[in-house]
């Protein structure tokens, strides 16, 4: 395989990731809006944009912090990477260049996608904005589901590295924001506010199911930060991604012969994954070991880009 398309392969991957968890953000965040008082939406708006790294880039248009501001920027406006709108741009892009890499089902949710963006002006109010994610939700589900069904080859392998890669680094920002920003000075730790929170978190990852099978004791932060931590059966859990990227960088090893810096960090990461125990990590600084986690995400992405010869 061409080094360029390996890379357009994993960034497709990523760029179709990023769209879905700000899509989630974006529904998930109008819930809570809808249940707070204020100054709860406002601040729940403004924990939205720290969570999509766009908060410099929204201060920088002078809006205010609203639902109409903060909804229409991280979904339609492109004058920033990080709206979803700018995300199914890249993937399509990447998504024609490796065209005949993909099956029909997967082009064609990638297309669908990004043409219901592309018409729009405005996400609307609250019903319209819900709709408009719940159908960036299903058209990336297809993606997905394409993916199952594509062969386990080279191709299937750099866009699955690609998406474990950025959700891994979305759901650390996701805690991380969360830990340190969302609740409202002044408001009690698991008080209401507190509580519709943590949940708007599960939403976010899908996880609100998978919370209640795994912990009996009712929501309770430390919990919520262990299964998202720690718990390798949730797919957007570190655990779950560190473990993923392991197993597609072994497999794309074996198709392509190429191994190296990037597994090595990769191993090394899920060895100390194994023995990390959530509360240690919350008593040792919770934001501390997020922070360096997204680093060194940061770092085995850049690796897997030395590693497979990334150009462009």
């Amino acid at each position: 395989m061409l080094s360029r398309t390996a890379s357009s392969l994993y960034w497709l991957g990523r760029y179709v990731e990023r769209a879905d968890f700000t899509a989630r953000l974006v529904e998930a965040t109008v819930r809570l809006d809808a249940l707070s008082a204020r100054p709860a939406g406002e601040a729940a708006w403004q924990s939205a944009l720290a969570v999509s790294e766009t908060d410099e880039a929204f201060a920088a248009t002078g809006q205010s912090v609203t639902q109409a501001h903060v909804a229409r920027f991280l979904t339609l406006d492109t004058s920033h990477p990080g709206s979803i709108m700018r995300c199914l741009d890249m993937a399509r892009m990447n998504a024609k260049a490796v065209r005949t890499a993909l099956t029909r089902d997967a082009w064609t949710s990638i297309n669908r996608a990004w043409l219901l963006f592309s018409t729009r002006s405005s996400p609307g109010g609250t019903a319209a904005t819900i709709g408009l994610v719940e159908a960036v939700k299903v058209e990336t589900l297809g993606f997905e589901g394409a993916m199952n069904r594509m062969l386990r080859n080279q191709a299937n392998g750099f866009i699955r590295l690609g998406q474990a890669i950025e959700r891994a680094d979305n759901t650390a920002r996701l805690l991380d924001v969360k830990y340190h920003l969302l609740l409202p000075e002044g408001e009690r730790i698991g008080g209401v506010i507190d509580r519709d929170q943590w949940t708007t978190i599960l939403q976010t990852v899908s996880a609100v199911t998978a919370y209640r099978w795994l912990y009996n004791e009712g929501l309770t932060p430390a919990n919520v930060i262990d299964l998202l931590l720690c718990r390798h059966e949730l797919p957007r859990s570190l655990a779950g991604c560190v473990e993923e990227v392991v197993e597609i960088l072994s497999l794309l090893a074996k198709r392509t012969g190429l191994q190296g810096e990037a597994d090595r960090m990769a191993r090394m990461r899920y060895a100390r994954m194994q023995k990390t125990n959530s509360r240690q990590v919350i008593a040792s600084g919770l934001h501390q070991y997020l922070q360096a986690f997204n680093s060194e995400n940061a770092l085995i992405s850049a690796a897997i880009a030395r590693q497979f010869r990334f150009v462009g």
